[in-house]
């Protein structure tokens, strides 16, 4: 599970290497990818929400 997350942070930064995105496609199915994408997405847009309404007080 955590080179999954691992993985895709470094998508979300842009500094994933080309050997690691090369075994991460040939994976059997993307699902692990897209859920743990969307996850991360929605954790850091709460995050950022939260943030931007702490330092507005």
């Amino acid at each position: 599970m955590w080179g999954l997350i691992k993985s895709v942070l470094a998508a979300f930064l842009g500094v994933q290497k080309e050997e690691q995105r090369r075994k991460d496609f040939s994976a059997s199915s993307p699902w692990g990818f897209i859920i743990t994408a969307v996850i991360l997405a929605i954790i850091f847009v709460v995050g950022l929400a939260g943030l931007a309404i702490w330092v507005a007080r």
